[in-house]
């Protein structure tokens, strides 16, 4: 395993500007954002990504991983069809970029559970619209990891692994981040039962007491048990960091990284 950084919690005043920035605070792996309001854009030609794919390589990056985005990103769990329809097409873009870039993984954030529906609705909407994407992320060879997030949906290991198995697909899975159920479960459990449905890591801390985010080492994951069921499922990528603050604060955190790698 190595560590790796999320662009989110970089400068993001160019893509040449950040990559250089995360190598020298001593990342491996970077995980880009493609978006429609910064570098790199979603909308770039081939060449464009060409050059993304060269920059990186230049400043020995892996591209662990990307996230497609726009402003008007719609979301998956929404009951208009057309708001689901947008993420879709944002996703399907996401695979082109993964593919041109040889990356085999892509996260997915995919909104917010709303009112005026069902979870069974919700699930199902899901579900299918994850279906109907996965033959070209198999095409692609390309994970889409469906983050575990705060948005009231997918709360328990049992409902994540139940949703990949219903999907149906090697190419999706579930992007695990090992902080955001410690305030209501434990990550060494989830990655106990996902298993190889897990398809990227990243990593942050939460204080159950002071209902926090913190650095590293600091919070409630169990970091050693966190690794022995990774290194249990064979997992070899990167830990990708989401730990934010100044360079000071992320340089502690890739060493933080390091140390936990050693776990």
């Amino acid at each position: 395993m190595k560590p790796g950084i999320t662009q989110i919690c970089l400068p993001k005043q160019s893509l040449e500007a950040d990559l250089q920035y995360a190598r020298h605070t001593g990342y491996e792996a970077i995980e880009l954002v493609f978006s429609d309001t910064g570098e790199p854009s979603i909308d770039a030609s081939a060449e464009e990504l060409a050059q993304v794919k060269a920059a990186c390589e230049r400043y020995a990056l892996e591209i662990s991983s990307i996230i497609a985005t726009r402003q008007d990103a719609g979301s998956m769990l929404s009951p208009d069809t057309a708001e689901r329809n947008k993420r879709i097409a944002i996703l399907a873009r996401g695979l082109e970029i993964a593919a041109a870039l040889d990356v085999d993984g892509m996260l997915l954030h995919p909104g917010a559970l709303e009112t005026g529906t069902s979870y069974t609705e919700t699930w199902n909407n899901f579900r299918d619209a994850m279906r109907s994407l996965a033959p070209e992320a198999e095409r692609s060879r390309c994970s889409i990891g469906v983050e575990n997030v705060w948005n009231k949906f997918i709360l328990s290991p049992l409902e994540a692994c139940r949703f990949v198995d219903e999907v149906g697909s090697s190419a999706v899975g579930i992007y695990i981040d090992v902080a955001n159920m410690v305030l209501y479960g434990y990550p060494e459990m989830w990655i106990r039962d996902l298993g190889n449905r897990i398809t990227k890591v990243h990593v942050k801390d939460f204080r159950r007491r002071d209902y926090a985010w913190v650095q590293l080492m600091d919070g409630d994951v169990d970091w050693l048990a966190v690794m022995s069921e990774l290194r249990n499922i064979e997992f070899d990528g990167a830990l990708v960091s989401e730990v934010g603050g100044d360079e000071t604060t992320v340089r502690e955190t890739v060493n933080r990284i390091r140390k936990i790698c050693t776990l």
